[in-house]
Order: C-alpha cells, then sequence, then structure tokens
C-alpha cells in the first residue's frame, strides 16, 4: 500500500465507527480529523467528500460484519450447523462496543431519504443477505437436511427482518433478551423443518 492509500484507510477505518454511532449527519469533519490526526486538507486530499467517506465507511463496516459471519461458519459442515451458527453469531452481536450496531440498520435508517448512495448500499446488502440465508436452506433441502416445504425465501426475509429488529430493539433497551427470544424462535423453526 502506498502511503496515500495508507491514509485513505485511516480515514475510512477511524470515520466508520464514529459515523455508525453518531449518524452521518450527526458526524462532522472536525469529528474525522479529530480521530485521524489529519488537517482538513488531509481528508478532503483523499476524498472530495463526507458522503464518500460515508460510502466508504459503510463498505469497510459492512465488509467487517461479514467477514465474522464467514469465520463464525466456516467451521460448519452442514446447511443445519450453518444456520444454527448464524444464530450464534447474532445472539450476543448487537451489544458488542467494537461496531456501535448493525451498519444495515444504521446506516439504512438515516439514508431511506435522505442518501440514495447509500440507500443503494443498504438495499443491495438486504438482498445478499436474504439470500445468503436462503441459499443455505435450499443447499440443506438439496442434501436431506431439512424437509422439502421448508420455503428457503420466506424464511430468509422473516430470520433476516426479525434479527435485524431484534439487534435495533436490544440497542435501544441496552439487553439482549429480546435477540435471544428471536433466535430462539427462529431456532425452533428449523429443527422443525429438520429432517
Amino acid at each position: 500500500m502506498s502511503k496515500a492509500e495508507r491514509t485513505r484507510q485511516l480515514i475510512i477505518e477511524k470515520a466508520a465507527l464514529i459515523i455508525n454511532r453518531k449518524g452521518m449527519a450527526g458526524t462532522s469533519i472536525s469529528d474525522i480529523m479529530d480521530a485521524t490526526k489529519l488537517a482538513k486538507g488531509g481528508v478532503y486530499g483523499n476524498f472530495e467528500s463526507k458522503e464518500e467517506i460515508c460510502a466508504e465507511a459503510f463498505d469497510y463496516l459492512h465488509s467487517n460484519v461479514m467477514t465474522a459471519i464467514r469465520a463464525s461458519l466456516s467451521d460448519k459442515a452442514s446447511a443445519r450447523e450453518q444456520l444454527l451458527g448464524l444464530l450464534d453469531y447474532y445472539k450476543n452481536a448487537p451489544l458488542k462496543d467494537d461496531h456501535y450496531g448493525c451498519p444495515l440498520l444504521n446506516f439504512g435508517t438515516e439514508a431511506d431519504d435522505t442518501n440514495p448512495i447509500i440507500k443503494e448500499k443498504v438495499s443491495k446488502a438486504i438482498t445478499e443477505s436474504q439470500a445468503r440465508i436462503a441459499k443455505i436452506v435450499r443447499k440443506g433441502i438439496e442434501t436431506g437436511e431439512f424437509k422439502p416445504g421448508f420455503d428457503a425465501s420466506l424464511f430468509a426475509v422473516k430470520a433476516f427482518t426479525m434479527i435485524e429488529g431484534a439487534i435495533l430493539v436490544c440497542r435501544v433497551q441496552g439487553s439482549n433478551r429480546q435477540m435471544r427470544i428471536i433466535t430462539d424462535i427462529l431456532r425452533k423453526e428449523i429443527e422443525d423443518n429438520s429432517l
């Protein structure tokens, strides 16, 4: 990596946590300057606008979440184990202090009416997340782990939206109680559809 690339990456990494915590509108260039120890010219010498920083910050955070999920599922051989592993990943994720909540939820809520670029990025990430869950269910049906009537698309939408909703409630209330309830409900549905 060149010095310019390292500086750009530093800005993205430092800004991402601030933006995920304070929001796009609530994060100022001064916040980013303080976190990176760069002058305004150092920030704007690498990015054309705060909106560009926000877009890159979302990509960075989303990539980190996907990497963590893939790592937590890497040792799960069967489709059933992968679905249960995904639920285990989310069971304690909402209150971790390392990322200040789900970037899909945080960026999506703020961008839905204000930032079409971020809205499109979040929409694509939601579609990909649901498709990943559906793919695991379909694999399980093909390998005989799940009943043929287990609706992969319906389960994917249900699981994703229930988990995202639980993340919001857990973050606001400071408790993982709701996430434990949601993951238990989804776990029962997986068990009920297992052969």
